[in-house]
């Protein structure tokens, strides 16, 4: 239903008219993904979200246009390849009775790769996402900044051009976040959760302190902060309805709705209905709290083309 985590882009209201200009539906399947073939180590492109066999490639709704951005890895554990390396080494060493050199070695290591290669097992990796056209957010659920990156490089390939940028804040979110904690000025729409990051910059070290299921009011968490440390990650309640992590960058971790939120969730009489249901829903709460991030953190959205 909602996202588990959350990777930020902003684009123009220019890049609003160009998609809405676009059969992006249409552009995607030109880039749906496949499977590698027995020498290819990875593969990537946009894959249905309503499951591996339908055509549709998008689903809209509240001015979101939702996708799934999918990866296809073949694992070779290095171990492995280590081994089996080691071995042909020993063989030569035991038949030829001689060292083998630097490069004849990386030429064995690639031999022993492209040999093992196709009978590698394949991951997949499936990454939901979605455009809000209305406000010019691209919302990425994913924590890793460069799986978040590879979408964007993939919309990039699609649409030809798509200049979406990370949240450029004009109020330093480190400087907010520790204000909130030290001295108790939250906004009324949140409240602090139980989870934080701390770290003192001014150390040769960058002393960390990581708190869960912590009272973030005790007297422990508030001495760290006057002793220097600054708020890198804290934890929060959005307008009682879903606790999540904001991190420093304004990245979004651990998003979850609460007993309020999951309450309201309609149940459909289908699969399909109840995909674009949880999808109306997420979008309708994770754009209430862009607009919380926007507006507290002075997010401008990028302007031009």
């Amino acid at each position: 239903m909602i996202p588990r985590n959350i990777t930020l882009f902003r684009f123009s209201d220019a890049v609003s008219r160009d998609l809405a200009s676009q059969g992006i539906a249409e552009q995607l399947a030109e880039y749906r993904v496949r499977e590698p073939g027995p020498v290819e180590a990875v593969t990537s492109g946009f894959a249905s979200p309503f499951g591996a066999t339908d055509e549709r490639m998008t689903i809209a709704t509240n001015d979101c246009i939702a996708f799934v951005w999918q990866q296809y890895q073949r694992v070779l554990p290095a171990a492995a390849v280590n081994a089996e390396v080691e071995k042909k080494l020993r063989k030569v060493a035991e038949e030829e009775g001689r060292g083998i050199g630097r490069k004849e070695r990386r030429r064995m290591r690639e031999d022993v790769l492209n040999a093992m290669l196709p009978h590698a097992p394949v991951m997949p990796r499936r990454v939901s996402a979605w455009l809000d056209t209305a406000n010019g957010w691209l919302v990425v659920d994913t924590s890793s900044r460069r799986v978040a990156e590879m979408v964007v490089t993939a919309l990039r390939e699609v649409f030809g051009s798509f200049p979406a940028v990370p949240p450029a804040p004009e109020e330093s979110p480190r400087v907010l976040l520790t204000d909130w904690l030290a001295n108790d000025t939250l906004p009324s729409a949140i409240a602090l959760g139980d989870e934080c990051e701390l770290r003192d910059l001014a150390t040769a070290t960058g002393a960390m302190v990581r708190c869960r299921n912590q009272d973030l009011d005790s007297e422990e968490v508030k001495e760290h902060l006057r002793n220097g440390k600054q708020v890198f990650q804290l934890g929060l309640v959005f307008a009682e309805r879903m606790e999540l992590v904001l991190s420093e960058f304004l990245a979004i971790k651990g998003l979850k709705p609460l007993d309020i939120l999951t309450d309201t969730r309609e149940q459909a009489e289908s699969d399909e209905d109840q995909r674009r249901s949880d999808l109306t829903l997420a979008t309708l709460e994770v754009g209430q709290l862009l607009s919380f991030l926007e507006r507290t953190f002075a997010i401008p959205r990028p302007t031009g083309a």
